[in-house]
């Protein structure tokens, strides 16, 4: 089968561009019964923030698409980050020395910064202008002699060949004639991601590249590589840019498309999934809630198209809210759900006099099967709308007769209401069942009889309609708050 990498550097979090770009690449794989493989590309060392290598994995992880070989989990072509695979860099750059496709070079930062600002000021795009490929060896050996520092650069020939783009089709970029020729090894020892991703992807045995189309016009000078080395290049697959729904790029600054932030806000990575390959192209079907399993049954290489692809976050609550759906309707994945939810409770209203009753499975159960569909988020239930279902009230008798004096009678109906509507209702239903209640007492307007069920129910004077309170809260829980009610 295929073998694909994802390639992040570990400069930082992942984030949604990152994720999409890691995602196509596992959905090609598994498709395909492949290999999915994690590299952590950290050459710029300068840029490296520690710990960012695991938090990606740990993310690929949370996202549900794991890589199958990595630095953690190891595999037969480690190791998995580049900054342990410099010997072969070098022997790699060393081989380009000894066949003439690669030469030293000894100019100064300081010279390279004068041609810089010079065709700055001309207006032309900067570029070196090759001065040491016309060294002669003895010349080389001199400079090497007073241990001048240098760096090995690649010779672009002019004439490259097309190459077949499975998003782009084909394609090519003559090189040589709008840069200069670039800097493979640094003087460090370290190479750049032109030698590193080609050096890599032939010793990892990567069958098809998939990368965001930034790398597209970097593709020629790569197979100029790859035919210097004699190598079998692999296929190359560009994935359009991933934008703002109004087509600008995406902030990385407010930090709102980093994963650890909807991790923390407790979206489902399954709407994740969703909404980046929803905005994008290549599946077969474009409705919301689709699960991993059907993106990779109808996942077509073929039908990734070039467009960008936009995306909106403000539609990812309802991608959520489909995605929570299932899983409360899952009785599986709703236990996890039902552990989750008595944790934001204790969480949330840990400082009240929570009852442990209030945290019982059956009840947690409930709640979430009855506000399904109505709910984007777990942590809505938890929520001042929905204080009351976790915080029970305490309310005087007292409190209750200033409303009404037949508090007695009013009680005494809803309770034989309740053991009559122990099957669930729709919120219609029973605003017609309280409407008849009222017409059976003597003086009470229908306004204070709500504002005496809203009070005995919650302890509070606003909140949802009494209708979907009793329904939430389920007839023993009613019965339990109303009875406490009247006799304190």
């Amino acid at each position: 089968g295929p073998r694909v990498r994802f390639g992040p550097s570990p400069t930082g979090f992942l984030h949604l561009g990152g994720l999409r770009t890691a995602l196509y690449n596992y959905i090609f794989a598994k498709k395909h019964q492949g290999t999915f493989i994690l590299r952590v590309e950290d050459t710029d060392q300068n840029r490296v923030v520690p710990g960012a290598a695991e938090g990606i994995e740990d993310m690929l992880d949370w996202a549900g698409i794991p890589p199958d070989e990595s630095p953690c989990r190891g595999g037969p072509r480690g190791p998995y980050v580049q900054s342990l695979r410099l010997e072969l860099y070098r022997g790699a750059s060393a081989a380009l020395l000894e066949s003439g496709a690669a030469y030293r070079c000894f100019c100064s930062p300081q010279r390279l910064e004068l041609l810089r600002r010079e065709a700055l000021r001309c207006q032309h795009t900067p570029r070196y202008d090759n001065r040491c490929r016309h060294l002669t060896p003895a010349e080389v050996a001199q400079k090497l002699s007073q241990g001048l520092d240098c760096v090995v650069r690649f010779r672009l020939e002019k004439g490259v060949e097309p190459f077949q783009d499975l998003v782009y089709g084909w394609n090519k970029h003559e090189v040589a004639e709008v840069e200069g020729d670039p800097v493979i090894l640094k003087g460090d020892g370290f190479p750049t991601y032109h030698l590193a991703n080609v050096v890599d992807d032939h010793y990892m045995g990567i069958t098809h590249v998939l990368r965001g189309t930034e790398w597209l016009t970097s593709t020629s000078k790569h197979l100029l590589l790859y035919k210097a080395f004699g190598w079998e290049p692999p296929q190359f697959g560009h994935l359009p840019l991933l934008l703002n729904k109004d087509g600008g790029k995406l902030s990385k600054r407010q930090g709102d498309i980093f994963l650890e932030r909807f991790v923390r806000d407790g979206f489902l990575p399954e709407a994740l999934l969703d909404i980046v390959t929803n905005c994008g192209s290549g599946f077969a079907e474009k409705q919301m809630g689709r699960t991993l399993e059907e993106l990779i049954s109808q996942f077509e290489i073929g039908r990734i198209t070039t467009h960008s692809a936009l995306l909106d976050l403000e539609m990812l609550p309802e991608f959520n809210r489909i995605h929570l759906t299932r899983h409360i309707e899952n009785e599986g994945l709703r236990q996890r759900l039902i552990r989750e939810l008595q944790e934001l409770v204790k969480h949330v209203y840990g400082d009240q006099q929570v009852d442990p009753e209030v945290l019982e499975k059956e009840y947690v159960e409930r709640v979430l099967l009855l506000r399904k569909g109505h709910i984007s988020l777990l942590k809505n239930l938890v929520s001042s709308d929905y204080s009351y279902l976790w915080v029970r009230p305490s309310v005087s008798r007292q409190q209750l007769q200033m409303i009404s004096a037949e508090v007695d009678e009013i009680g005494k109906l809803v309770l034989e209401l309740m053991t009559r509507q122990a099957a669930a209702l729709t919120v219609e239903e029973l605003n017609k069942d309280l409407r008849s209640l009222q017409k059976q007492s003597r003086e009470t307007k229908y306004s204070s009889m709500m504002q005496l069920l809203r009070l005995a129910l919650s302890g509070q004077q606003h909140g949802p309609s009494v209708a979907e309170m009793m329904l939430t809260l389920g007839p023993k829980e009613v019965s339990g708050r109303i009875h406490r009610a009247l006799s304190s």
